[in-house]
């Protein structure tokens, strides 16, 4: 038989293949957080990174061994769960034991991810919710700051000196600004979680994500904006409304949500508008947490319960279908409502 005579091959569509896949995506997202975790090291030393090794190793294992267990195809190679490892690493003190990381790691990927049906069906931010719930769990142990160039150490962290956060109730939480000087807030030699401190680098990052397709500006812009107005209009304790905003957006783990947690793929709105509302309700739900709730950080806890939400401003904006006309759309709505009528007889 010649060659032009060979059957051709059918599939489904769509039949334009891309070299931009689930892997390309995680590794730039890895590479974004490469700054940030040099200054995690260079501020609270060698713990940062081994506690970030650990808990991307332990993620690894959890999806292998999920996978495996239940005999589905193994998905370690998307570098999703490495991402998670590394996120959860990042909004965790550098003084958390590793055992209580490796709790965190186990939840935020067999109970949040796995669960759901691993990658693209879980509806919460895997580390995020591994942050809440080790929150919840071991409150103690995740509000105890390691204090910049006082080096935690290696096997064990209780001998670190440990101070506030400049987001602690003593401090912005009650309207005082924080012992430290906007360019101490800036590059991150102030007291926080791991990952979360520089927020020079962490906007690098997110700026490099963005140059690179990997996410859009919508989510992060409208997030940090939203921010920013509300803490300028409503600034707390008789400051200035410059430089109360400035301390509320440097502080923190705001540049690190938006650029790394409140743009997942799957946690966020698919539409450009549902995006920009995503944005404005985690900026809205922040900034009321740092004013009223009990916690001093609201981030986190913004983009959870945004997270619930996204399927619903996915359906409010939906897009109407191309070439669907408006006379197509009523006799849709007519033929539903006929429909329901016969069903109620």
């Amino acid at each position: 038989m010649s060659n032009e005579n060979k059957l051709l091959g059918v599939a489904s569509s769509p039949h334009v293949s891309s070299p931009i896949g689930t892997r390309s995506l995680m590794l730039d997202v890895l590479i974004a957080l490469v700054p940030a975790l040099c200054a995690a090291v260079y501020f609270f030393g060698p713990r940062a990174l081994i506690a970030t090794v650990i808990s991307v190793v332990a993620c690894e294992i959890f999806e292998l061994g999920y996978r495996k267990l239940l005999h589905k195809t193994q998905t370690n190679g998307d570098l999703s769960a490495a991402v998670t490892g590394v996120l959860l690493a990042f909004v965790c003190p550098v003084t958390l034991p590793y055992w209580m990381l490796v709790i965190g790691d186990f939840f935020a990927i067999v109970v949040v991810k796995q669960l759901f049906g691993g990658l693209g069906k879980n509806f919460l931010n895997p580390a995020l919710a591994g942050r809440a719930f080790l929150m919840l769990s071991y409150p103690v142990a995740m509000t105890t700051w390691a204090v910049p160039g006082k080096w935690a150490g290696l096997v064990s962290a209780a001998d670190a000196v440990t101070g506030a956060t400049p987001l602690s109730v003593d401090f912005m939480h009650s309207g005082t600004l924080p012992d430290a000087s906007l360019m101490d807030m800036l590059v991150g030699k102030v007291g926080g979680c791991t990952g979360e401190v520089s927020a020079l680098l962490l906007l690098a990052g997110g700026i490099y994500l963005i140059a690179r397709g990997v996410i859009r500006p919508h989510i992060p812009v409208a997030f940090i904006g939203t921010v920013a107005v509300l803490t300028f209009i409503f600034p707390q304790g008789g400051n200035g409304n410059l430089e109360w905003m400035l301390y509320e957006l440097l502080g923190g783990g705001l540049m690190l949500g938006a650029f790394f947690m409140a743009t997942d793929y799957v946690t966020s709105p698919t539409g450009p508008m549902g995006e920009v509302i995503f944005g404005i309700g985690c900026g809205l739900l922040t900034v009321f947490i740092r004013y009223f709730g009990g916690y001093p950080e609201g981030v986190s806890y913004a983009i959870l319960i945004m997270n619930v939400c996204a399927w619903f401003i996915d359906q409010v904006v939906r897009p109407a279908r191309f070439g669907f006309t408006k006379e197509m759309k009523e006799k849709a709505k007519a033929a539903k409502k006929a429909a329901k009528e016969g069903a109620s007889k």
